[in-house]
């Protein structure tokens, strides 16, 4: 991202507003949003990729993901690939 800022004015609702400022206290509320904004376009671009990679490949298998996730969460064990030992 660029190191310069811009200022814009927003309108956001009164009780976010409200929750926000008693969640960060003195903290910077611009800096806040700035996270906020930064994590939004993270996952944005994430949702690109999927996009882009089932356009080429097809619709990600759900059971194949739950499965991962059940292997990454020590869950189940692989039956894939596995890394050799660290030397």
């Amino acid at each position: 991202m660029a190191n310069g800022t811009k200022k814009f004015s927003v309108t956001i609702p009164e009780d976010l507003a409200e929750t926000v400022q008693a969640r960060i206290g003195r903290a910077s509320f611009s800096a806040y949003v700035s996270e906020a904004l930064a994590r939004q376009v993270e996952q944005d671009n994430l949702r690109d990729l999927i996009a882009s990679a089932e356009a080429e490949h097809g619709p990600v298998d759900r059971a194949e993901v739950d499965a991962k996730r059940a292997i990454l969460r020590g869950e189940a064990e692989s039956t894939g690939y596995s890394r050799p030992p660290a030397a």
